[in-house]
């Protein structure tokens, strides 16, 4: 596959204590694409969260006006990457850093390498002490219904850390509008 631009889509809702430290902890260089930029997608923060992302050095903030909720702010920001920011992989990544900003590189990889057009990345669900048992639980339970509907292993259906094309995020757009 070749590809150019990458863009860090981040799903922002209140995150003013959050933003800054993500920004500042994802990668400049990933390798596979010539440009890697930040979009800060702000779901109608009533905090200093487009303030902090600006001084942080985002390099696009999309501001929604009003809280239209995670799923809703992720597609708007999918939109805006692919159709106004031209970008050719889109991995979305959450401001409060339950991933490894390292692991774009691996999430990156089976697109790159013409094997995936949409990954999802994994949190170690186990290991994540502010979630209760039953939510485990109800994670584990949840996303072995979406393997079965998939009929591929999905360990993290509900997972935040995603990368998809160009052609996969423009399919998902149109499908949800």
């Amino acid at each position: 596959m070749t590809v150019n631009k990458i863009l860090i889509q981040i799903p922002c809702f209140n995150e003013e204590d959050q933003i800054e430290a993500c920004l500042t902890s994802l990668p400049k260089k990933i390798r596979g694409f010539s440009i890697v930029e930040t979009l800060v997608v702000d779901d109608g923060s009533q905090d200093n969260t487009r303030a902090k992302a600006r001084q942080a050095g985002a390099d696009h903030i999309l501001e929604l006006g009003r809280h239209v909720g995670l799923a809703q702010a992720f597609c708007l920001g999918l939109e805006h990457a692919f159709l106004a920011l031209h970008a050719d992989v889109v991995v979305n990544y959450d401001a409060d850093r339950q991933y490894d900003a390292a692991d774009i590189e691996t999430i990156t990889a089976p697109i790159l390498e013409d094997r995936a057009d949409y990954v999802l990345g994994e949190r170690p669900l186990r290991h994540i002490e502010h979630f209760s048992l039953a939510k485990k639980i109800l994670q584990r339970v949840g996303s072995s219904f979406v393997s079965m509907l998939c009929g591929q292993r999905i360990p993290d259906a509900t997972t935040g850390f995603r990368a998809l094309n160009r052609e996969a995020g423009l399919k998902l757009t149109t499908w949800t509008q």
